[in-house]
């Protein structure tokens, strides 16, 4: 009883350290049978041209024909023109991974035939036709130690129905005579040969693009995006989940984020080939990397004051509502320094992206001797809501900015009404402050896609704790832009 007691523990503590160390991801692409049914096109096509170039070996052997006696035969130069896959299709396999099944393939070639007889030698060529090949192909998917994914052919089955060989020459008739032989020979080599032409076009092919999926993307002089895999793709029998990190992280100094991801589920859409699931995770490490980068901080002056807003940062302006001012620090110049005390952090829901920054507004006087004096320090609260769209690969939002509510936490030229200021806090931050932001979220963050994809007929969609992206895609060969 207690080897049994001893042995539930140690698989209840297996179980929790499994538990620990699996790693929720902070973004999710889901590949829809759709989206595999675009790509499986394109690599039918490449598959193609890598069968058209099989290299196949000299095939020599004898033969006994009745009352001739033995015949000695050589088959060289055999040249492949075509191979066509004119069927196929790609299926999910739950738990297992992809399946590409191709039926009446069919391929043409020909070759030049020499024979010996006796003391008769002669040569000519044949013509040879392939029909009915079914190949069977099973991709294995996972990912590497740095996180990218990776695909290799787990398992390959050819067979051809159909093989015909006609010979031509003076004594082409021998040829036909044993036929079968011949043809046996060529589909046995065939088969062979298309499956290792199958892995080798995995391998040279399929398995460098997938690499191609950026596992971090830089954004800026700041930052970058962590978009590793946490774990090897899933495959179900609607889509292809692949679970990314998805977290931000400072070029300057890396540090752990504060607070883990959730569970992500995305929804079952399939409208779409491909469809991004970014969890407010991913979009809160980018307000923790960049705060903790320093990037938060604005300061502003009468020279990024905008020419059509017609109001001057200095002393006099606000003496109209901190009377003080105008005896403390007559006619002198301002700055303002705005800083977000902790990195904001922002909700995701089915009404849309919103977060409620904390501001910190600190005014100064520039004296004379271009040295600061503190004036007073403010707390600036709001509501934001955040506008979401796809541009160029690239996630890419504006700021809209609700009630704010001012506060005083310090103050160096005694009590004044802070309300009062209210109308001036409204212009610095409609007119300096979320243009400035907004310039930003402009060039947006990338997502995470292979080479030469881009991205149409996008959908824009918020859940709880997601925000949603669909797509179709299309690929841009090499040459074309």
């Amino acid at each position: 009883m207690g080897v049994q007691s001893l042995t539930v523990a140690c698989g209840a503590l297996a179980l929790c350290l499994a538990l620990a160390t699996a790693a929720n991801p902070g973004f999710v692409v889901r590949i829809t049978q759709a989206g595999l049914d675009y790509a499986h096109q394109h690599a039918i096509t490449v598959l193609e041209k890598e069968l058209a170039q099989l290299k196949l070996p000299d095939i020599s052997g004898d033969f006994r024909i009745w009352h001739v006696g033995k015949v000695q035969y050589e088959i060289s130069r055999l040249s492949l023109s075509s191979f066509h896959l004119p069927y196929s299709r790609i299926s999910l396999v739950p738990g297992v991974g992809l399946q590409v099944s191709i039926s009446n393939a069919f391929a043409e070639l020909d070759g030049n035939w020499r024979v010996k007889m006796h003391f008769i030698r002669d040569h000519g060529s044949f013509d040879l036709r392939v029909e009915n090949v079914y190949i069977k192909i099973h991709l294995k998917l996972g990912s590497s130690t740095s996180g990218k994914p990776t695909i290799d052919t787990s398992a390959c089955s050819t067979r051809i129905s159909n093989v015909r060989v006609h010979f031509s020459g003076k004594f082409g008739w021998l040829y036909n005579l044993f036929h079968r032989a011949i043809e046996s020979r060529f589909r046995k080599i065939l088969e062979s040969k298309v499956c290792e032409s199958v892995a080798k076009s995995v391998r040279s092919e399929l398995q460098p693009y997938a690499q191609t999926l950026p596992v971090t993307a830089k954004i800026d002089a700041m930052a970058g995006i962590d978009y590793s895999l946490v774990a090897p793709p899933t495959v179900t029998a609607q889509s292809l989940d692949v679970d990314l990190k998805g977290e931000f992280f400072s070029l300057a100094h890396r540090s752990a984020v504060p607070f883990p991801p959730l569970v992500l589920a995305l929804p079952p859409d399939h409208d779409r080939m491909v469809y991004f699931g970014a969890s407010s995770y991913f979009f809160n490490t980018a307000s923790f990397a960049y705060h903790a980068a320093g990037a938060l901080v604005f300061e502003i002056t009468n020279s990024v004051i905008p020419k059509g807003v017609e109001f001057h940062l200095n002393t006099s302006t606000f003496s109209a509502f901190v009377p003080q001012l105008e005896n403390m620090y007559p006619h002198m110049e301002m700055k303002v320094r705005l800083s977000a005390p902790s990195a904001p952090f922002l909700n995701i829901g089915p009404d849309g992206l919103s977060l409620k920054p904390v501001v910190d507004i600190q005014t100064y006087a520039i004296l004379p001797n271009s040295t600061l004096a503190p004036l007073f320090l403010l707390s600036l609260t709001g509501n934001v809501s955040a506008v979401i769209d796809v541009k160029s690969g690239h996630i890419v939002g504006s700021l809209k900015v609700g009630r704010l509510k001012l506060s005083l936490k310090r103050s160096d030229v005694g009590t004044f009404q802070v309300r009062m200021l209210q109308s001036i806090m409204n212009v610095l931050a409609s007119n300096i402050l979320l243009p400035r932001l907004n310039e930003r979220l402009a060039q947006g963050f990338p997502l995470p896609l292979p080479d030469r994809i881009q991205l149409s007929n996008i959908l824009v969609g918020f859940h709880q704790n997601l925000l949603l992206l669909g797509a179709d895609v299309q690929y841009q060969p090499r040459g074309r832009r």
